[in-house]
């Protein structure tokens, strides 16, 4: 047994060890809070960007749709004075076609006999220009009214050109909105999730510095022979955990399938694949609570950790801690064991506030 000075000296080291832990990890929770209020700053300045661009956006859409409706308007007069046109030299083919018919079938003997049916010369000089300024009048009739067919044909496709394509850049600009929408969206969300984060990060660094006051206080209760309570709450190191056993996670927390009996199950922890005998270490600080056989879980230490928080170490080989001793974080508390299915693995589970919580958020990355 250590004689009370000795054990002093061992109580002001661990206290000292703690509390220079408490101020690394208040320092990287700090650097972690700028860093978050660095990418808070760069996505609200995006943010900006990205509202102008979708007002500009919408503006153009604005316009684009004014185009589209204009467009259509004068498509729909052009189809419809193209139509009135087709329906006009439809109705006058008849006449023309008959006109047409008789010259032909009079021909310039034809002509001629109307001529020579004439009393004097200036009355068959006026039927002669006559019959000519009807032919030319039918001729320009004919022309001018293909012309101006042809004139609104081509204008009615140009126009349907660009209702397509006016539609087509409509539905680009819109698509566009829609992405900036979808875009502000989502970094407003993270946003959101920043600043939940640097809640979350003050609150931590705060219980931190009360525990640094606290064991600031224990390091004068160990100077005066005093005892002390030397631990670090739990929740400040989420992330920042060290893994219990070296391994890969082969079953995962929460509801899992059983692929051997096809079944669904609430997994409560995780289980990590390692070597039969390999150490298991605790992940934080506090004291055994129970070590011994669990049904279900072999060998089972679980650590109280304070504040309903508990770690449990599960399929154990080898105990190499009691109930009530004190362990360091990283100390070894026993060996990988097996599980009832003849795997070597380890069973760990993490419980914060009384609740089971996944492990993977806590272990380090």
């Amino acid at each position: 047994m250590a004689t009370p000075d000795a054990q002093g000296q061992t109580d002001q080291q661990r206290a000292e060890a703690l509390a220079r832990r408490a101020g690394a990890r208040i320092r990287a929770l700090q650097s972690e809070a700028e860093q978050l209020a660095r990418q808070e700053r760069t996505i609200l300045t995006e943010l900006r960007q990205l509202d102008l661009d979708r007002q500009v956006k919408a503006e153009e859409v604005t316009q684009l749709d004014a185009q589209l409706v204009a467009t259509r308007t004068e498509l729909a007069a052009t189809s419809e004075q193209a139509a009135r046109l087709e329906r006009e030299v439809r109705a006058g083919a008849p006449v023309v076609g008959a006109r047409l018919a008789s010259l032909y079938k009079m021909g310039r003997p034809g002509y001629w006999r109307l001529l020579l049916d004439m009393g004097d010369l200036g009355s068959v000089g006026r039927a002669y220009r006559t019959v000519a300024a009807m032919a030319r009048i039918d001729r320009d009739r004919i022309h001018e009214h293909q012309q101006k067919l042809a004139s609104l044909h081509d204008a009615r496709a140009a126009l349907q050109r660009r209702a397509t394509e006016v539609a087509g850049l409509q539905r680009g600009a819109a698509a566009a909105r829609l992405a900036l929408d979808r875009a502000i969206q989502a970094r407003n969300s993270r946003v959101q999730a920043i600043d939940r984060r640097r809640d979350l990060n003050a609150q931590l660094t705060g219980e931190l510095q009360d525990a640094q006051r606290r064991l600031q206080a224990s390091l004068s209760a160990i100077g005066s022979g005093e005892s002390a309570e030397l631990a670090l709450p739990i929740t400040p190191f989420r992330g920042d955990l060290p893994w219990p056993a070296r391994g890969a996670v082969t079953g995962g927390f929460g509801r899992q399938r059983d692929d051997r009996f096809g079944t669904a199950i609430i997994r409560n922890g995780v289980e990590i694949r390692a070597n039969e005998g390999d150490p298991v270490a605790a992940v934080h600080e506090g004291s055994v609570a129970f070590a011994g056989p669990f049904t279900g879980f072999g060998n089972l230490v679980i650590v109280d950790h304070g504040h309903e928080s508990f770690s449990l170490y599960g399929h154990l080989d080898a105990l190499l801690v009691k109930r009530g001793d004190a362990v360091e974080r990283q100390r070894q508390v026993g060996t990988v064991g097996r599980t009832p299915t003849g795997r070597s693995a380890l069973y760990f589970e993490l419980r914060i506030d009384g609740r089971p919580v996944d492990p993977l958020q806590w272990l380090k990355r």
